[in-house]
């Protein structure tokens, strides 16, 4: 996402399935090590190729999984580093991180709002649970449920992500939305 803007930013996916082309813009400051490229990145993103590849597989094209599904990212933005290491929350000093998650909390519950959406899946337990309390907070009644993350920083996910991540829609009876 650090490069394309699209959350699960697999270049080859937001290019070639999602069709997604242009030029992506650039912060007032970037970090040397990791600079905007758009859709020319290079580098692999695994957590999107296992998103994305995985939601191709069900749905075949596009339209038939942005029929019954929006993907929103819970804190859209990008930590840092010197050395251009990316920073996840639990990399955050807590006060500055309470912070910043209350921000993207309420930004959850403003496109809930927005898109009269009635089931939440998040996508990792941190962003289950995040959702799950915001979510109630805010008085919205929305059936908030969890899938592993992708990410190669997860043991599980190396393990055979898509077959978990298929029983877990299948358990959840949302994965017949996704199907042509």
């Amino acid at each position: 996402m650090d490069t394309n803007k699209i959350p699960f930013g697999e270049v080859n996916v937001v290019r070639d399935w999602l069709k997604i082309s242009g030029e992506v813009g650039h912060p007032p400051e970037e970090h040397p090590k990791r600079q905007i490229v758009g859709l020319k990145c290079t580098r692999s993103e695994v957590s999107g190729a296992r998103f994305w590849g995985f939601f191709r597989k069900q749905c075949g094209e596009p339209d038939v999984f942005f029929k019954h599904c929006f993907v929103h990212n819970l804190c859209p933005l990008i930590f840092m580093n010197d050395n251009g290491k990316n920073l996840t929350p639990a990399d955050i000093p807590a006060a500055e991180r309470n912070a910043l998650l209350a921000a993207c909390d309420q930004g959850l519950c403003q496109v809930v709002r927005a898109l009269g959406v009635s089931t939440v899946i998040g996508v990792g337990q941190l962003v289950e649970q995040r959702a799950r309390r915001a979510l109630a907070a805010a008085g919205l009644e929305v059936r908030v449920e969890g899938i592993l993350h992708p990410s190669p920083r997860n043991p599980q996910a190396n393990k055979g992500w898509e077959p978990i991540v298929q029983a877990k829609l299948v358990e959840l009876g949302v994965l017949e939305l996704l199907k042509p």
